[in-house]
């Protein structure tokens, strides 16, 4: 074997040749009537099949501010590998599939337009991705797959398909549409595909090519339907939007280029020479994009820009499930119609008297901006994290801080509430505020007129991320002032924001994102200074030695002199404190830790500091109180530290990177900010919110 096949060998080995087999099933008529009755389900619709793969992928439950919701699998794009996974929407999702059940049940959506609105960036077009990427994998898979057929001549017979061998239905019609409909029913139920739990129902007649040479066999054949069949070669269908099979995409073009054809095919005219008519069928190129779509789907691409022309070819697509093609009559064809608009779009068309029949036929899908801070974060992060991004490092808060204000930029102001819009994003995303209970979130989300339907896209944010990673502002780190003035500066020349209010409400609310990050990276500075265990330890032991002694009214030994001392008030109220403990409630506060010591005892556990979460805190802020004068965080901006301190520093940047994710530069950068923060004189230490 020579080096080439050897090579050759090797590549092969990854093409499984059963699988290509089975996808490529050909077999008689007869073989796929027995194909239906071991699987009616080969039959389906395009809407039935559509759910059905929708379903294939499971769902979860959970609830939502007292709320059931619905989250289908298959939008987490697990097929592409999450690249088109859709976050926070959930909502609209539920009803976005409940719309494709009800058409699947013939409720009467099946004939209506799906008509996904929202703002720029909301993931319409990425939802209508999903579905036409997850209809080609149904169907190479053995529950989704379905079948179609070619015309299969001997030489004295290819005068009817144009001196061919073999003709493939031009609209990949179901095979069991040759059974004519007269007698179709009666045929279906005689196969016993008509019980329960799946009636085969083929609607609709063939194609007018395939209806043609259906015709002229069965005068060739005096009628004889069997001898028909005997030219009929079924096949495996396999969607491909790339091959324009079964999934069709339709954009369109300036007013004075469109053209209907597009939709339902045209005239070959080479073909006219050899059929002596344009009026013969198989001198037709069924190959518009209602024809190509024929049993799975279609994407209209910004739908609402569709010249009125192409209104009335719709309007009988979504209505009557039929086109007309050029000089034919009209073609039956079983097609989920998907379409998608912006606010600007569709406000037109609510003004336009001659688009009313469009609105009377449209199911209307809002598809507004995320307004859940923590499933906006998720966009972000699938394409910017420090596994992806080479070359530079991506400091702790940075795409929590763009989300943020992206979010914030997308909610309305409380009316009734005594709320800023921070709390809010923060209710809405499941953080419990005192005074505040589910009811309050729901009645906040019902006040609101079009919330998530304006603000910030996704789109905008990603892009100065990538300005920011590319920026030579910092050398291997970008952190979220970096990001945040990428978002200021950029909205001068932003296309989408209307007016200076806007702008100057925005540049407000970038304000508040900052104030936001000052006390997130305080607190975070603060744990890391006084992240020392041992110290925290002994801190506490101290405290717990203090508060046995005052409880059972005794004294402290001191553990230097071994002369016995008064409980020392003076730490305690020090540790107390940190955590709002009043002087009138001190007692209570000590009875309870020691309440809980003993429980712990009569369990045969240990008391430590991390086993209450109020003390534990207490005694973190006491330390770093202790520890920031030794450190003196506030010379760190002066450059002159001297050795015993720089050592200190170190320590606290060790800890960041170690525990909170910094790399050197924005560890450095972090506790720069943070010491000028102190330099200025602002030193208080906020609290985690509960």
């Amino acid at each position: 074997m020579s080096a080439q096949e050897s090579l050759l060998h090797t590549i092969g080995r990854h093409h499984d040749i059963e699988e290509y087999q089975d996808l490529h099933w050909e077999g008689s008529f007869e073989d796929y009537l027995n194909v239906v009755r071991e699987d009616p389900r080969v039959t389906r619709n395009a809407y039935q099949r559509l759910f059905d793969m929708i379903m294939s992928y499971g769902t979860e439950e959970y609830i939502d501010n007292k709320k059931k919701i619905v989250r289908y699998n298959f939008f987490k794009d697990e097929v592409g590998d999450g690249q088109d996974a859709i976050y926070g929407l959930d909502i609209p999702l539920m009803r976005l599939v409940n719309v494709f059940k009800a058409a699947a049940n013939e409720y009467g959506t099946e004939k209506r337009i799906i008509l996904l609105h929202g703002p720029v960036g909301s993931s319409k077009s990425t939802i209508v991705r999903l579905l036409k990427k997850g209809l080609e994998e149904y169907t190479r898979t053995e529950e989704g797959r379905l079948y179609t057929f070619s015309w299969v001549m001997p030489e004295e017979l290819q005068h009817l398909t144009g001196g061919q061998e073999e003709l493939p239905d031009p609209m990949n019609e179901d095979p069991l549409k040759l059974i004519p409909s007269e007698w179709r029913e009666e045929a279906i139920e005689e196969m016993g595909l008509s019980g329960e739990e799946h009636t085969v129902k083929v609607q609709g007649d063939l194609n007018p090519a395939s209806r043609f040479i259906f015709r002229e066999l069965m005068r060739h054949y005096d009628g004889d339907w069997t001898r028909v069949m005997e030219h009929v070669k079924v096949r495996r269908l396999l969607f491909s939007e790339k091959d324009r099979v079964g999934i069709g995409t339709f954009q369109p073009k300036d007013e004075k280029n469109q053209d209907s054809t597009e939709l339902t095919g045209d005239i070959n005219y080479r073909k006219i020479a050899v059929y002596g008519s344009d009026s013969d069928p198989r001198a037709f190129n069924f190959d518009g994009e209602f024809c190509v779509a024929n049993r799975g789907i279609i994407e209209f691409v910004e739908i609402l820009k569709l010249d009125v022309a192409f209104l009335y070819d719709l309007l009988g697509a979504t209505q009557e499930r039929k086109i007309k093609p050029k000089k034919f009559a009209q073609t039956d064809i079983d097609e989920v119609i998907i379409g998608h608009t912006n606010e600007p779009e569709y406000r037109k068309l609510l003004g336009n008297e001659y688009m009313e029949a469009l609105r009377d036929r449209t199911v209307k899908i809002d598809i507004p901006y995320i307004t859940k801070f923590n499933e906006e974060i998720k966009i972000y992060k699938k394409d910017f994290n420090n596994e992806k991004v080479k070359g530079k490092h991506i400091a702790p808060h940075t795409i929590e801080m763009a989300a943020m204000w992206a979010v914030l930029t997308r909610l309305e102001d409380p009316k009734k509430h005594d709320l800023t819009l921070l709390q809010k994003l923060k209710l809405y995303d499941g953080k419990s505020l005192t005074g505040y209970t589910q009811d309050n979130v729901k009645e906040l989300r019902k006040e609101t007129d079009r919330e998530g339907l304006a603000g910030i896209s996704p789109r905008y944010i990603q892009d100065k991320l990538s300005n920011a990673l590319v920026s030579d502002k910092t050398e291997s780190s970008i952190n979220p002032f970096l990001v945040l003035n990428e978002l200021e500066g950029g909205m001068d020349n932003h296309g989408l924001i209307n007016s200076e209010e806007e702008r100057n409400r925005f540049r407000e609310l970038l304000a508040v994102v900052k104030q936001e990050y000052e006390d997130i990276v305080k607190n975070e500075v603060q744990r890391a200074i006084s992240a020392d265990e041992e110290a925290i330890a002994k801190l506490c032991a101290n405290y717990i030695d203090n508060l046995k002694a005052y409880t059972q009214k005794e004294k402290v030994r001191n553990k230097y002199t071994g002369q016995y001392e008064e409980p020392d008030e003076r730490l305690m109220r020090s540790i107390e404190e940190k955590i709002d403990i009043p002087e009138s409630r001190k007692d209570d506060f000590r009875r309870e830790i020691m309440n809980y010591i003993g429980a712990l005892a009569i369990e045969g556990e240990q008391f430590t500091y991390r086993t209450n979460e109020r003390l534990r805190k207490a005694l973190e802020l006491k330390l770093f109180e202790d520890q920031k004068d030794s450190i003196k965080l506030a010379s760190v901006v002066s450059n002159v530290v001297d050795k015993e301190t720089q050592e200190k520093i170190d320590v606290v940047k060790k800890r960041l990177i170690r525990d909170y994710g910094y790399n050197e530069e924005s560890a450095t950068d972090v506790l720069n900010f943070v010491a000028s923060i102190f330099a200025r004189g602002d030193s208080k230490i906020e609290e985690d919110e509960e």
